[in-house]
Parts: structure tokens; sequence; C-alpha cells
């Protein structure tokens, strides 16, 4: 499957999603890593887009963001 012209591919829109949430809710790294019981390293990962995350992760990230998987996608969709 061919990635879109112009359109980051979904692991850095991802990765911008769970950063500006978390920086909107005042956490570092180490907090939301802790919350999301993750390493903070693998959280730097996901955040520059690094990172094919497992569906247990997204959905560790998800609450410790305060939000629904399906609300996490549609910020992802969105960007």
């Amino acid at each position: 499957m061919e990635k879109k012209k112009g359109r980051a591919d979904i692991r850095e829109r991802f990765g911008f999603a769970v950063k500006t949430r978390r920086e909107a809710l005042g956490l570092t790294q180490e907090d939301l890593a802790e919350k999301a019981r993750i390493h903070r390293t693998y959280l730097s990962d996901v955040e520059r887009g690094t990172r094919n995350l497992a569906l247990v992760n997204i959905e560790r990230l998800a609450a410790a963001l305060a939000m629904s998987m399906a609300e996490l996608f549609a910020v992802v969709e969105r960007e």
C-alpha cells in the first residue's frame, strides 16, 4: 500500500497527537509514561513516530491521556 503524498505516516501522526495531548495536559514524558505503564524512552519513540505500537499500548496511552481510543484516533485523523 502506497503512502499518500503530502500526508505523514500514521506513526508520525499518532505520535504528534499523543505529544499534543500530553502537552495540553501539562504532563512530562515521564509523567505520561508512568501513567501508561510504559518506558519513557518508548514514549519518546512513539512521539517521534518511530514506533509501531501494539494495541495494548495504544489503549494504555489513550487511558493515560483521559481519552478513549476512538477519541485519540479521531485526533490522529484530523492531523
